[in-house]
């Protein structure tokens, strides 16, 4: 006997909410309409009006990939970073280098140092392209900020770096930017050994084998003196330089020698390893937009429209029940007289 009251209970207050949305249903499918046509006409506007006067621009994201090696421990990271300077920067940013970090996460945290932002405001004269007046430094650095992200593919160890601009070429280029500025920073750093050692090689051979070049034609002059000065009595004092610019010359010979062997020794080593931080993938200009989905706020808008329709029809029409239950209104007439 229960069950079937609750049955009908249930049956009557289906009822009650399809008759209380039939009674509302013009209004409902009203406010929906008028929802879904205004949000189009908002999203076909912005659409036609240029992307830096329209209030819903097409906006575009490129990226620049690369691969950086995470197999040292956080120990030799700490004492680089110490040694380096950036130590005390990062100890104020409240930052803390715990077991397990990495140099993914160090390149996440240069991204958004204002040492990379600033970089990046002179390199595109921000102040002047954004014509920023008040709080210049704040201002132009919160142009990036939100905007350049750094991700990494903690399976693959791809470091993403993005921009988000409405204009894609600027996006491209500040992304690229930032990318060789990274590249430069991990140079500073000494990260990466091997690579600071080759340079340090190449420099060494370089002037060696300059330095050769001098010896050799100042052997070649004294050679060349000999035979106007064997009458002057000199001889001696130019056998004596012969033989010093002979011995500088074996000496160096050697050195340029051993050199040249490291080098050769350290390329065949860098060849079967890999450095710390590679480029993969310089970004491009988008073709597409990477937002907004002007579908998506379209079917949103409308869903919501719909619902605060829906909602609304529910009060007036409670509010219209209470107008015709006499009780109810004496019950509110009696409140207002106390």
């Amino acid at each position: 006997m229960n069950e079937e009251i609750q049955k009908q209970d249930n049956e009557i207050s289906l009822i009650d909410l399809f008759v209380v949305l039939w009674r509302w249903k013009i209004m409902i499918i009203t406010i929906t309409l008028l929802a879904a046509i205004g949000v189009a006409v908002y999203s076909f506007i912005s659409i036609k009006l240029p992307p830096e006067k329209s209030f819903l621009p097409n906006v575009y994201t490129p990226k620049a990939l690369m691969l950086i090696d995470d197999k040292s421990s956080s120990g030799s990271l700490s004492s680089l970073l110490s040694s380096s300077g950036m130590g005390g920067l990062v100890s104020l940013a409240g930052v803390n280098i715990p077991s397990g970090s990495s140099y993914s996460k160090l390149a996440t945290f240069l991204v958004g140092t204002n040492s990379m932002l600033d970089s990046l405001v002179d390199e595109f004269d921000i102040i002047k392209r954004y014509k920023i007046e008040t709080y210049p430094k704040t201002s132009s650095r919160g142009i990036f900020k939100g905007r350049l992200k750094a991700d990494v593919d903690t399976k693959s160890g791809v470091f993403t770096i993005s921009f988000t601009d409405i204009d894609p070429v600027f996006a491209r280029d500040v992304v690229n930017y930032c990318t060789v500025y990274l590249g430069k920073r991990f140079d500073e750093l000494g990260l990466d050994k091997n690579k600071i050692e080759k340079e340090n090689l190449e420099v060494n051979i370089a002037n060696t084998f300059q330095e050769i070049q001098q010896l050799e034609e100042e052997s070649r002059k004294l050679e060349r003196s000999v035979t106007s000065v064997s009458s002057t009595g000199r001889l001696p004092v130019i056998t004596t330089d012969m033989n010093r610019i002979s011995l500088e010359l074996t000496t160096k010979r050697q050195v340029y020698t051993q050199l040249k062997v490291q080098y050769e020794l350290l390329k065949v080593s860098m060849a079967s390893e890999k450095p710390i931080f590679q480029i993969l993938e310089m970004a491009e200009i988008p073709e597409k937009k990477s937002g907004p989905s002007r579908a998506k706020i379209c079917i949103i808008v409308t869903f919501a429209a719909a619902f605060f329709a829906t909602f609304f029809a529910f009060i007036l029409n409670a509010i219209a029940d209470i107008k015709n239950d006499p009780e109810a209104m004496k019950k509110l007439k009696g409140t207002n007289e106390k």
